[in-house]
This record gives C-alpha cells, structure tokens and sequence, in this order.
C-alpha cells in the first residue's frame, strides 16, 4: 500500500502543470451532479479522492467512468455516460478529482 501510495505521489508530481481544474469540469456538465467537498446526485470530489486515491489505477480507471458511465459504487442513482469528454480531458478530470484528498 505505501508502494502504491509513493507511485500515485510520483505520478500526481509529474504530471502536476497538466492537471484539469474546475472550470474544465463546469465545462463538461460535471458539476451539475458533483461538487468537491459535498454530496449532489453523485459523490463529492473529495469522498472519491479518499476512496480511490490510493489506488495507483485509479486515474485510468476513474476516467473510463467519466467517459462510459457507471453504477452501483455509489448508490443506486447512474453515472450517465459522457461522451462530450475525450479520453485525454477524463484523465485529467479523474487526475484533478484524486487531487482533493
């Protein structure tokens, strides 16, 4: 786990200038459903920071999320899927959402 932990560390480090902010995820409706420090219709930024953030896949993994949906992980309310967002903008907006630890 501390391995994983100093991956995600070295990983968030390098690739720190590339990282989305919050004005790309207003951008592609991400905020009409979550927000970083409290629950909407999906889980706040910051509860899926503490939930995955330890998880040296969690970018990859988190970004095939914003991009195809999902359910179950976090209620029973869906992730629609979001095609508006390319692979290369989900990964940055699942890099930005870890960053909220």
């Amino acid at each position: 786990m501390k391995r994983a932990f100093l991956i995600m560390a070295a990983l968030t480090a390098l690739s720190a200038p590339a990282l989305a902010d919050e004005a790309l995820a207003k951008s592609k409706n991400c905020m009409a459903c979550h927000a970083i420090d409290k629950k909407l219709v999906g889980p706040s930024y910051k509860d899926v920071a503490k939930k995955y953030g330890a998880d040296a896949k969690a970018v990859d993994a988190l970004a095939e999320k914003i991009v195809k949906g999902g359910s179950g992980v976090w209620g029973a309310i869906p992730m629609p899927a979001n095609p508006q967002v390319s692979a290369a903008e989900a990964k940055k907006l699942s890099a930005w959402v870890l960053s909220h630890k």
